[in-house]
């Protein structure tokens, strides 16, 4: 991994957090949000999409591990109230819900 890869990854990882659906829910509204699978490192998939790395975009889309919120997610959140691991990678927002438990 070079410098600028690094950098990127560090300044990523300082600017995920924890977030509340509630908080979150503004952005689902303006469709920003995208649903990151469990399996995958969320700091890898954010430093992917502010690079524009399409190849790993379009095969993490193509097996299911990187998806837009719908409004079945936004239906299911909204009763469990889950908080998400979450980083901007503008324009979007992507989040890993945290299982019950692992805070």
């Amino acid at each position: 991994m070079n410098d600028n890869a690094q950098e990127l990854r560090a300044h990523l990882n300082a600017e995920t957090g924890k977030i509340a659906w509630a908080e979150l829910e503004r952005h689902f509204a303006r469709g920003a949000v995208v649903k990151v699978d469990a399996r995958l490192d969320l700091i890898e998939v954010a430093a992917c999409v502010v690079r524009d790395d399409s190849e790993a975009i379009r095969n993490w889309m193509a097996d299911g591990t990187l998806a837009r919120a719908t409004d079945a997610d936004a239906r299911r959140w909204g009763e469990s109230l889950p908080v998400f691991w979450a980083v901007v990678a503008a324009p979007w927002v992507l989040v890993q819900e945290i299982e019950h438990g692992d805070d």
